[in-house]
């Protein structure tokens, strides 16, 4: 009887619990089957397709709830101590779900507030409209407290100085919502002054961070308060105005949530490069044209290896045309890190998640590709503006950019999103999931010399670039691409039509083979390989400006890379006037890059229109990179006030003194600077200052070296010999003289000479038939110096006695890697041929032959 009534009571729930499965599988099932869109969650399907609002391909919802957005703030403020200096190097901390992010304080600060009325004063606008009218989301004042100290690292081994903000490098990312009011208050602990730059955001003049341009710096061991409303949504990021301070680590991300922001995985990237020498030092090794950094890149192109690679007469040819070695960037960094490690992990995702990548170039000066391992890459926004989706294979970001991007984790494995430096000198990482790994193909070495021989072709004898007009704009023409190994001997036809390949192949390539400079399609194992450029880039909405005046200003940029100065129509910006625009204009800039080097262009307090094919849909973006020869026409709507900063935003390139000053006519006076004049003149010191170089041979006939301090146009320099013998005398040239034109090759000086040897004072003739004083001279002279091809640097000149004299010298001739010849004589019938051996950045072995004192070997020191 009692198996009876299991027997009955078993099949009486059978249907049942049968039912109950199936209904949850049917659930089950029918989970695994909706479609949704990662950027319009509301946007479901039964089937797989693209979705209506901005046709991205939709992607199955898991069955799970999604994760929540990683960067939102939280809901409640949490109280932020001040940062102490950490025991362990900043680079050592262990990662983290996402970047380490700020938690929103209420504390009052410490240090004395330099600005305490804005506390209590109402939020100013600025000139700009909040992107969303529509505000579902209650506006709150939300509170950082920034603590900016110096500290030590320890990224490649040696122990460094740097600069931490709350403990932290990259700074901590700050989170808001648009419709926000932000309050941030900067303490500055360090012993030196210091300003923040809230980069792409629209505020009031006076917090955009500029020293002395917009505000007095933040004075040592003080607080200042920076106050402003959110009125945009989007990627932006922070860093220090103030001389090399970014360099040092003193940069952050900013996210500015939409007031709906769609709920999925988003990580902040802070990508950024590292140099253990100190970047005061950098930028005077930059303006020596000290090349230690092409040696550490393996970037030197000297003539043994161009003639065993079979470029011999390439390498002529480029310094015929008077042009220094090919390279696409300025300084070695010994590493390059995402979010302050140099390879970091997110290891808690899974298969099919989508992750939104909110990736910010803080380099100072360093170009990335971005490849990801786990399939295309998909952009939907740049600089903190949507743009309609597009997938490409990889894309290059510029220093100052940022993008947001979304990548998929196709499997339970761990997939490489992989930054590598524009001069393919090292890489960083960053491991999404969890498993084995799947790793991002490398890129391989670029072949200088296929660039040195594009460049040759596109280079005049004066210097300047061969523009190819407005059809070469928006990156869609990569010059640089004939340096690529990965699509060496494809076919790169372009995708821009046969009429920019003919303008390509016929205005001033001369028969050089232009396919490939082309990188939308780029084949690298076999299929197209798409690379991302600010053509393929729409706008979600129309962007044409209002109605109004129009200003069309046209800039042309130029450098010199020797003496690396860097301009804008030949003018630094403490040489140029201040650009007066109306509240009201609409201000178009046309630009001709008409350099080598690529420069991102930033406008601070504005976003501006890339025109490119998309019309009124055309992006809107904050910083412009612009490459070699490209032309590119930007607009945007005056509606501000005050004086706004535009320039390169290559650190050093922007120290050298490549920008302007945007002034509004009829603004009230900036109350953060009291006295203009003294503000305008500590403004221009940056690109006016003196640097000093040094070279001191010590060797076993005696010492001859030179001393030189120079700014952007200025040098004076003494040059020495002095014989360790009687008979071979003491000699010294010291001048002083101003350089002209945009390539710098034309020298006027003046100056004193002094030759004085006690044993030998015979009678000579010089070569021009007049009795030379070689041996026994104290004159004053006056002279020009012209830099003839070869880089070969003549001199004539004429003394207070009215001797005359003309030299021919060329130093640092590259042999090898490290192997320099240096070459001198003139009509004074005096010589010179010498060597020199680069052991280090500061110390050669030396030899050299000298008509005066003969015979010598030793060290050279350089500084």
């Amino acid at each position: 009887m009692y198996k009876l009534l299991i027997t009955l009571l078993l099949l009486g729930t059978a249907p049942f619990t049968y039912a109950q499965h199936e209904h949850h599988k049917s659930t089950q099932q029918q989970q695994t089957e909706i479609y949704t869109c990662p950027m319009h969650p509301e946007v479901q399907s039964t089937k797989p397709g693209k979705c209506p609002k901005c046709g991205m391909t939709l992607v199955k919802q898991k069955p799970i709830a999604p994760a929540k957005q990683q960067q939102a703030p939280p809901k409640k403020a949490v109280k932020a101590k001040p940062a102490t200096p950490a025991k362990k190097p900043v680079q050592q901390q262990k990662a983290k779900p996402v970047q380490n992010q700020a938690k929103p304080t209420q504390k009052d600060p410490v240090e004395p507030v330099q600005n305490p009325e804005e506390k209590e004063k109402p939020v100013h606008k600025a000139g700009h409209k909040p992107e969303s009218p529509v505000q579902t989301h209650t506006p709150r004042k939300v509170r950082y407290d920034l603590y900016v100290r110096d500290t030590l690292v320890n990224f490649t081994g040696r122990t460094r100085r740097a600069i931490a903000i709350n403990g932290s490098i990259p700074a901590p990312a700050l989170t808001f919502t648009q419709g926000d009011t932000a309050e941030i208050y900067v303490h500055n602990e360090m012993d030196v002054e210091t300003t923040i730059h809230w980069h792409g955001v629209f505020l009031p003049n006076r917090f955009d961070g500029v020293p002395w341009l917009t505000q007095q710096p933040i004075k040592p061991h003080s607080t200042y308060l920076y106050k402003f409303p959110i009125l945009q949504n989007g990627t932006y990021w922070y860093h220090s105005h103030s001389a090399f301070q970014e360099q040092s680590g003193m940069y952050g991300a900013l996210i500015f949530n939409k007031v709906n922001e769609p709920d999925m995985p988003a990580i902040p990237i802070v990508l950024s490069d590292w140099t253990d020498m100190n970047p005061r030092e950098v930028y005077r090794s930059l303006r020596s044209a000290n090349d230690w950094f092409s040696i550490q890149k393996g970037a030197i192109q000297g003539y043994a290896e161009a003639i065993r690679k079979g470029y011999f007469g390439t390498k002529l040819k480029n310094e015929w045309k008077r042009m220094e070695a090919m390279d696409v960037s300025d300084v070695f960094y010994e590493k390059f890190l995402t979010n302050g490690q140099d390879i970091a992990e997110q290891t808690h995702f899974t298969a099919e998640d989508v992750v939104k990548l909110r990736v910010v170039n803080g380099g100072a000066s360093t170009y990335f590709w971005l490849t990801y391992s786990g399939g295309r890459i998909t952009v939907v926004g740049n600089d903190g503006n949507d743009v309609e989706p597009v997938e490409v294979d990889r894309l290059i970001i510029a220093p100052a950019e940022t993008y947001d991007l979304l990548v998929t984790i196709p499997e339970n494995m761990q997939y490489e999103f992989l930054a590598t430096a524009e001069d393919r000198s090292n890489t960083t990482s960053l491991w999404l999931g969890r498993g084995m790994k799947m790793k991002a193909q490398r890129l391989g070495k670029l072949n200088y010399f296929e660039g040195m021989k594009m460049m040759n072709d596109m280079m005049k004898m004066s210097g300047d670039m061969e523009p190819m007009g407005m059809e070469m704009s928006n990156q869609q023409m990569d010059m640089n691409s004939v340096m690529y190994p990965e699509i060496s001997g494809q076919d790169h036809s372009m995708h821009g039509g046969d009429e920019i390949k003919q303008q390509a192949d016929t205005t001033s390539h001369r028969g050089h083979d232009m396919k490939g400079h082309d990188m939308q399609n780029m084949s690298g194992s076999g299929g197209e390989m798409v690379t991302l450029n600010y053509g393929m880039l729409r706008a979600p909405k129309k962007t044409t400006l209002r109605p109004g005046p129009l200003k069309v200003l046209r800039f042309e940029l130029t450098g010199n890379m020797n003496r690396y100065v860097w301009t804008m129509d030949n003018k630094t910006v403490s040489e140029s006037d201040r650009i007066l625009i109306k509240k009201g204009e609409n201000v178009k800039i046309i630009m001709f890059n008409n350099s080598m080097m690529r420069h991102p262009m930033h406008l601070h307090g504005h976003d501006f229109r890339v025109l490119n094919k998309h019309g009124e849909y055309a992006p809107m973006k904050n910083v412009l990179d612009i490459l070699p020869m490209e032309t590119d026409t930007i607009e945007f709507a005056a509606s501000e006030s005050g004086d706004w900063f535009f320039h390169c935003h290559i650190l050093y390139h922007m120290m050298a003194g490549m920008g302007r000053v945007f002034t509004y006519q009829n603004s009230p006076p900036n109350p953060e600077l009291p006295d203009p004049e003294k503000a305008r003149k500590m403004f221009n010191r940056e690109d006016k200052v003196f640097l000093p170089s040094a070279q001191i041979g010590l060797e076993s006939n005696g010492s001859d070296g030179e001393f030189i301090l120079g700014s952007s146009r200025y040098q004076i320099s003494t040059e020495w010999r002095i014989g360790f013998k009687k008979e071979y005398g003491i000699e010294s040239e010291t001048y002083f003289g101003r350089y002209f034109g945009k390539m710098q090759w034309l020298f006027p000086f003046i100056g004193f000479d002094y030759h004085y040897n006690s044993i030998v004072n015979e009678p000579e003739k010089n070569m021009f038939g007049q009795l030379s004083n070689q041996d026994n001279r104290k004159v004053a002279v006056a002279g020009v110096q012209y830099t003839l091809p070869m880089l070969i640097v003549s001199e004539m000149r004429v003394d207070s006695k009215g001797k005359l004299r003309f030299q021919l010298r060329r130093e640092d001739v590259p042999l090898t890697n490290r192997l320099r010849l240096n070459l001198m004589g003139n009509t004074d019938k005096e010589y010179m041929a010498g060597l020199q051996y680069l052991v280090t950045k500061y110390v050669s072995v030396s030899t050299h032959y000298d008509s005066d004192m003969k015979y010598g070997a030793g060290l050279t020191f350089v500084y």
